[in-house]
């Protein structure tokens, strides 16, 4: 593409939280956004979130492995497909590109791999869209941490705001974007987020969240706990860094023999340890405002316990700076398959250690 026009894309968000698909409409030319479109959130059905679950930290590296990855993602493909297309036949104006995150199931920066299910081909087929997809490869490759992946998206929403800020994005995992007073930016992956209380809740209330927080605000938080699950080694080590929702299973175990209502707390409260550690001792500069969005903003038990925690910084929710919170990861999604279309780039050595600023994305076309 030579000639730089607004496009209209399709964001879809399928967050390491196993919650379900989120959607959203986008107009942008990769830099400013123009317009915001339909949004919306569909959860998964049992069956699809179990076999999700089932594959989670495998690597295709054995042909039963292989195999069990490749069934779960046609499945998963299907189910974008599904939902895509009825949204695209809603529509006015054509759909330009679908922005398909698909689900990471495994990260290891390390040796430069990810494990990212979602066949971008196929949904393009499926659809009769452009598709970009495996927005991780690039970066890990050029010896990058793979993500996050929306800093540069919070950029450009925050642009008008008083800096410095910071936009922690508390999903599946937690990550921290900060902005300068003259735009830099850093951003790295932070800790925990709401798999850490979703996994405590299913195994041991059945349920798929702590809804609204109710029972982490019920419970007591047990802070010696707390204390031995952030002596963790990630948290010793400097950004730019990235994690998946698997490294942390072994210190949640600590939860073990705590009330339903207790884990609760103390997972919810070893997320909120786990931003404000990252935010005072990794910034450069103490941001005055702190933005909580991604799912964990809808639990008040967590932005409360954020709060407490950073009482010296002013702690708002994405939706009370009027952003769509349930949209923004799907938006962001859609803003970044734009940039692969214009060559732009999506990552940076401040937000994932790569070594120059890298085009991320890989694009399916229609022929």
């Amino acid at each position: 593409m030579d000639i730089i026009r607004p496009l209209h894309a399709l964001g879809m968000s399928s967050g390491t939280a196993l919650d379900g698909v989120d959607v959203a409409l986008l107009k942008t030319d990769g830099v400013d956004v123009y317009d915001f479109g339909l949004s919306q959130s569909v959860p998964y059905d049992e069956e699809l979130r179990d076999k999700i679950r089932c594959v989670l930290g495998k690597r295709p590296d054995t042909p039963e492995n292989e195999a069990a990855i490749r069934e779960v993602e046609t499945e998963l493909t299907a189910f974008h497909a599904e939902i895509a297309n009825e949204i695209i036949a809603a529509q006015d104006e054509k759909v330009d590109v679908i922005g398909f995150e698909g689900h990471n199931i495994c990260l290891d920066p390390k040796n430069h791999f990810s494990c990212q299910i979602g066949d971008g081909k196929r949904l393009a087929e499926l659809t009769r869209t452009k598709v970009v997809n495996r927005f991780q490869n690039a970066d890990l490759l050029a010896g990058g941490q793979g993500g996050p992946l929306v800093p540069v998206y919070y950029q450009s929403l925050c642009a008008d705001m008083g800096k410095p800020l910071a936009v922690v994005n508390i999903g599946g995992c937690a990550n921290i974007t900060w902005i300068g007073s003259i735009g830099d930016m850093i951003a790295f992956d932070c800790g925990p987020g709401n798999a850490a209380i979703n996994d405590w809740v299913m195994k041991h209330g059945g349920m798929h969240m702590d809804y609204n927080g109710k029972l982490a605000i019920t419970g007591k938080v047990n802070e010696q706990i707390v204390a031995s699950m952030m002596r963790h080694k990630f948290f010793a080590q400097y950004p730019p860094k990235a994690a998946d929702r698997t490294i942390f299973n072994e210190k949640l175990e600590h939860l073990e023999g705590l009330s339903l209502e207790d884990g609760a707390a103390t997972a919810t409260a070893f997320i909120a340890e786990a931003v404000a550690y990252s935010l005072l001792l990794y910034l450069p500069e103490i941001p005055g405002k702190l933005i909580v969005c991604g799912g964990g903003a809808k639990n008040p038990t967590l932005v409360r316990f954020l709060r407490q925690r950073l009482p010296d910084i002013g702690i708002s929710t994405a939706a009370e700076e009027g952003f769509d919170v349930n949209a923004l990861e799907a938006q962001a999604f859609a803003y970044l398959a734009v940039r692969r279309l214009y060559h732009l780039p999506a990552t940076f050595p401040s937000t994932t250690g790569v070594a120059e600023p890298m085009v991320c994305g890989q694009v399916s076309e229609i022929y």
